[in-house]
């Protein structure tokens, strides 16, 4: 199979980032699970997954946060919006993650340990500036999964990193922890997106 012909390249090419909803349109809560669920496969640093979820389903919420994030449509009008966070305190949850994987047999005790002991004493020392980097570098993983994946559910999505990230963290009561990082409007789509160019290859990449 080459790769144009794979159901995967096909939603990357037909992934586009929609800006006009159906605001009518609702999307089942059990769907946005399964999308989250689902989409949680990706990567992250030791698999220590950082990404957090507040999912937006409630209208006037949505108004509300169209008033810190540059007034942008969507926000009021997709389906959903699903802010993801990063937990920059994401190594307390090294032992229960290691412990499922010792017990899901992917890895024996003695690896299990050295993997407890090496996380705890690396991510619990490092800067919030860097702890929040790699939040941010996972959540980036995570989000392109999550629109991939909405795309093959048959609905639209834009991501924003247009919004007041302080407003936000203070609307929602987030702990300091918790650091806002992007927001993914889901829905279905009103009008086709614009179709947007690439550069060429020979500009992006050199092979050595």
């Amino acid at each position: 199979m080459t790769l144009t012909q794979s159901t995967l390249n096909k939603v990357m090419h037909e992934r586009k980032s929609v800006r006009k909803y159906d605001p009518q349109f609702k999307i089942p809560q059990s769907q946005l699970e399964e999308l989250l669920t689902e989409a949680a496969t990706a990567p992250s640093s030791s698999n220590l997954q950082p990404w957090r979820f507040l999912v937006i389903q409630d209208d006037q919420v949505k108004k509300e946060l169209r008033q810190i994030s540059n007034n942008q449509e969507q926000v009021e009008t997709a389906s959903a919006i699903i802010a993801v966070l990063g937990d920059i305190e994401m190594f307390k949850n090294t032992e229960e993650i290691y412990n499922q994987n010792f017990e899901s047999g992917y890895m024996d005790e003695t690896v299990k340990n050295k993997m407890i002991e090496s996380n705890l004493k690396l991510y619990s020392n490092l800067p919030e500036e860097i702890l929040t980097n790699i939040a941010t570098f996972d959540a980036g993983l995570i989000s392109m999964q999550i629109m991939l994946l909405a795309k093959d559910m048959g609905y639209d999505t834009v991501p924003m990193g247009g919004f007041n990230k302080n407003a936000f963290a203070e609307k929602f009561e987030l702990p300091n922890h918790i650091k806002p990082i992007l927001l993914i409007a889901i829905g279905k789509a009103a009008s086709p997106a614009h179709g947007t160019s690439r550069l060429p290859l020979d500009k992006i990449a050199k092979f050595i």
